[in-house]
This record gives structure tokens, sequence and C-alpha cells, in this order.
């Protein structure tokens, strides 16, 4: 039989119990989550000092909070393939590697933003 799917605000309260569940799961167990989560908070608040518009306030803050997303989401695969099995197998290698992938194409996107717009206020 089906599972019965919640609707409305009880789905939507639900939804937001099992992110904060996540949320801390991957605080707890990541060193990288709460490395970059820890950086996300400095660079956000460094942020209110030295952006010169609205537009690179938002690239500021977004850029960082956007690289632990993609962390959260490399956890998430990384626990999914640790869970298949520990034997190696050519796909969860390469599903790992994809996610990790991911991850550094959001730090250096995060550092190339950071450094054009400094460079852009503090230099021009």
């Amino acid at each position: 039989m089906a599972k019965v799917q919640k609707k409305g605000l009880t789905r939507i309260v639900n939804a937001a119990k099992y992110s904060m569940k996540g949320f801390k799961a991957g605080l707890i167990n990541e060193a990288a989550i709460r490395q970059e989560f820890l950086l996300a908070i400095i660079l956000t608040i460094t942020s209110a000092f030295i952006y010169g518009s609205v537009t690179q306030l938002i690239l500021l803050i977004v850029m960082p909070w956007l690289t632990v997303c993609v962390e959260l989401l490399n956890s998430g695969i990384e626990a999914v393939v640790d869970r298949i099995g520990p034997e190696f197998h050519e796909l969860s290698g390469r599903a790992k590697d994809l996610g990790s992938a991911a991850v550094f194409v959001m730090l250096i996107l995060t550092l190339f933003t950071w450094t054009a717009i400094i460079i852009e206020n503090y230099y021009f």
C-alpha cells in the first residue's frame, strides 16, 4: 500500500524538521561541512565591510553559502555510497569524485568572486 503523503502546513513543518536533522547530522559528522559553514559565517560578516553595491553584497553572501549547499549534497552522496559497502567499485569512486569536484568548483568560484570584488572596490 502506498504511503499517505502529508499536505499543507504539516508537510512544510515536517520538511523543515528533516532539513534541520540533516543539517545537524552534517555538522556533527562532517569536518568539511563544519569548516565551510564557519567560513561562510565569517565571509558573510566580512561582506558587510567590503561590498560596493547591492549586487556585490548578494554575490559575497550567496557564494560561500552555495558552497555549503554543494558540500551538504556531496556528503549525502558519500553517505549513500558508504552505506552500500566498503568494497571498491568504479561507479562508487566516480560518484564520490564527482561530488568532490563540484565542491572544488564552488570553492574556486567563491574565491574568484571575492577576489574580483575586492580588486574592483579597492584597486580601481
